[in-house]
């Protein structure tokens, strides 16, 4: 049975995921020390890097593991409010995304598709997170579907019982405000095994498994 997965989720110990106010120029949105020790450059494997392997490292390359398409939320795509501009925005990626798939930007504003030579397509879509997660299962091919974020989507699928699997990092800094991951989901942890391991950076990196679910 194909997974709906999170990965490589930063939060901090306070709970919060993402800044409050995203722009072109603050695209973390006041929560950059979130992501202050974050390689991204291991998402697609150790192959990719020549680097020390290190354990942070090894779990990020979980990322791309058996994923066939992403999910996320319209300030993920871009700062962008409103009805779409005419402005020729592409997401923060420009052509060269480290998607590799369908991705499906969940947004209230229609916007036509956009197709990269990558491999990724970008679909905006409006609907409930059930009607999304279809369309998103339908163009995996029986892959996982991986949900990428914000916070704000991720706690939508919470609330429907749709999250299989999250790795969460815990990095040891507060905020003190952002958006939360763990607003108005009080109580989720029962629906999950949850195992944790924390790494000489000092990040810890938790493990969400749904119960009853593989």
């Amino acid at each position: 049975m194909p997974r709906t997965r999170v990965h490589n989720l930063n939060i901090s110990l306070d709970g919060y995921a993402a800044g409050e106010h995203v722009t072109l120029d603050a695209p973390i949105g006041g929560a950059e020390r979130l992501f202050a020790g974050f390689d991204g450059r291991f998402i697609h494997g150790m192959d990719a890097v020549d680097a020390p392997v290190t354990l942070d490292r090894a779990l990020t390359t979980l990322w791309g593991q058996g994923i066939g398409a992403e999910i996320m939320g319209r300030r993920k795509f871009g700062p962008q409010v409103g009805e779409w501009s005419d402005d020729g925005w592409r997401g923060w990626w420009g052509d060269e995304t480290p998607f590799r798939t369908p991705v499906f930007v969940m947004t209230h504003h229609p916007r036509p598709p956009i197709d990269l030579p990558d491999g990724t397509s970008f679909r905006f879509v409006e609907g409930s997170p059930h009607e999304v997660l279809a369309l998103a299962r339908e163009a995996a091919g029986g892959r996982d579907v991986r949900l990428g974020g914000g916070p704000s989507t991720v706690r939508q699928f919470l609330e429907a019982d749709l999250v299989d699997f999250m790795h969460l990092v815990v990095v040891p800094v507060t905020l003190g405000r952002g958006v939360s991951l763990w607003e108005g989901v009080s109580g989720v942890e029962d629906r999950f095994t949850v195992e944790s391991i924390a790494s000489s950076s000092g990040l810890t990196h938790q493990f969400w498994n749904r119960n009853g679910r593989g």
